[in-house]
Parts: C-alpha cells; structure tokens; sequence
C-alpha cells in the first residue's frame, strides 16, 4: 500500500506541474491574441484609404475590369500555425482549401506556418513554398511584403496574370471560427460593382498627375498589402484563440484528473491507516492473549497439590 501511495504522490505531482505549463500557455494565447486584433483593425483603416483612392480613380478613369483572364495562374495563400496545441485549426482551412475550385489544376500555393504545410500536404496538395508565421506585430509587415514580392514573381512569370485567394479563419458570432477563401485580385466583382455605384461625396473631381496604369498598379498593390496584412492578422488572432479554447480544455480535464488522484490517494491513505491500525490492534491482542496464557500457566505451578 505504501508503494500505492508514492506512485499516486509522483502521478499528483507530475499532472500539477503539467497544469501549470498548461496555465501558462492559456495566459500567453489571451495575452497575445489582444495586439493581432488591435492590428488588424488599424490595417482596416489603411484598407479602407486604399479603396477610397480606387472610388477616386473609378470617377476620374471609369470602372474597373470585372473578370480575370480564363488563364490566370490561380495562386493561393493559405495562412496557419508553426505551433501545434490549437486542434484541427489548419486541418480545417486544408479541407476549404482542397474543396476550393482554384486549388484545382495548376495553381500555385503558397503557405505560412510549418503547421498549414503538412495539413495541405496531408489534403493531397502541393505546396510552392513555406514561409514562417509572424513571432510578434512586427512581423506582419514582414510576411505581408515576402508575400507580395513572391506573388509580383508569379505575374512576371506568366502572360496572363493570376488570381490570387486567400485561405485564413475568420472570427464569427459567439467567438466561433471559420475557414474563409476570399479572392484578391483581381479585385472580386461585388467590390468592383460596389466602386462603381458608390457616390462620390466630395465637391472636388479627382485628378491624378501619375499616368492611368501607375495609379492603378500603385492602388492594387496596397491593396494586395492590406489584404495580406489583415488575413495574418485575423489568423494569428483566431489561432490563439483556438490555442485558448484548447488550453481551458485541457485545464478542466486536469482538474477533474487532478480531483481524481486525491481521492485515491485520500482512499489509498485510508486504507493504509486502517491496516496499520488493524495490524497493531492485533499485535496488541495477541500480546494480550500471551500474557493472559502466561499468566494462567503461573497461577497453576504455584498453587500446591492436590492430596486424597
């Protein structure tokens, strides 16, 4: 029974000290989680100059070209995790990636995040190149420029220019997730039919002394930034918030493994009293039962003999 207890003893302390690293994950997933989304609000300013600058060369040029050439080279960027502990986080966005019609054919993927990797590779798909998520804020702008460098590559390669989607997970009501596949560029055909209806407010016509094609390049590269900028953004955001929800997972089956121990070790405890009170009750009962014995043998030599 002893034994019993030194296992349940190194068993407490070992699921107590994994509780704590479990802690501490859960702390940091809420902890980092706050700048992501305080940055992706602030590229959402950035975004939305952007696409006031394309409602003014829309008044001044006319409206923008709807479709993309049939034989645009479809690339695809896909965000995830390096880390692992947040689930089936980049399984999920794999899977929309996969059902997705522009991962068909010869597309060109791209992916952020060891994590994101595997899972498309796991999907049956082939990936272009990886790159590292982003540490910290800082390294938004990082990856979001490695992005449209490799990206800018891809329509240099090409006649007919690309596609480009987004693959990341979005916030939704009640702190629910889910996958997203946006289109980019060319710019989707809401968005060019919303610039083209959109009332220009001001009192002043717009006026670009930059040539027509430079003032659009210029227009739809920040916009490509923007966009790129705010899906890693919401990716890192919602990524530790899947951290978080796995993390309080955890802690709560911790607790109840931890509830679990105690009571088998207050049961094993118990138990192991209870024996060594059993043992010297019967120590002291036999002891007892010796002296008595003893005792009556003694009586018996001295008493004198009996004479008929």
């Amino acid at each position: 029974m002893s034994q019993t207890l030194e296992v349940l003893t190194r068993r407490t302390a070992a699921t107590r000290d994994i509780r704590g690293i479990v802690h501490t994950m859960k702390t940091l997933s809420a902890i980092n989680a706050h700048p992501y989304e305080q940055a992706a609000q602030a590229i959402g300013g950035w975004r939305d100059t952007v696409l006031d600058g394309l409602r003014a060369f829309v008044k001044a040029h006319g409206a923008l070209r709807r479709a993309a050439d049939a034989d645009a080279l479809p690339v695809i960027v896909a965000f995830g995790s390096d880390q692992g502990l947040c689930g089936n986080y980049n399984e999920i966005v794999a899977e929309a990636l996969a059902a997705h019609p522009a991962a068909s054919g010869d597309s060109l993927i791209l992916c952020v995040g060891a994590q994101m990797e595997d899972a498309i590779l796991g999907a049956g798909l082939d990936v272009e190149s990886a790159l590292m998520a982003p540490a910290s804020t800082d390294g938004l702008n990082r990856l979001a420029r490695e992005l449209v460098t490799r990206i800018d590559a891809a329509r240099a390669a090409t006649r007919h220019g690309v596609v480009v989607t987004l693959a990341f997970t979005e916030r939704t009501a009640h702190g629910q997730q889910k996958p997203v596949m946006r289109q980019v560029l060319p710019l989707a055909p809401d968005l060019v039919l919303e610039l083209s209806h959109s009332r220009w407010t001001s009192r002043s016509l717009p006026h670009f002394d930059m040539p027509r094609d430079a003032v659009l390049s210029a227009l739809l590269r920040n916009y490509l930034f923007a966009s790129l900028f705010r899906a890693s953004a919401e990716a890192m955001v919602t990524e530790n918030a899947a951290r978080l929800a796995r993390m309080q997972q955890a802690e709560k089956n911790i607790d109840d493994r931890l509830a679990e121990l105690a009571t088998a070790t207050r049961t094993a405890r118990q138990s192991a009293i209870t024996e060594e009170l059993l043992d010297i009750i019967s120590g002291f009962e036999a002891l007892k039962t010796r002296r008595v014995r003893k005792g009556d043998a003694l009586s018996a030599a001295s008493q004198p003999p009996i004479v008929r």
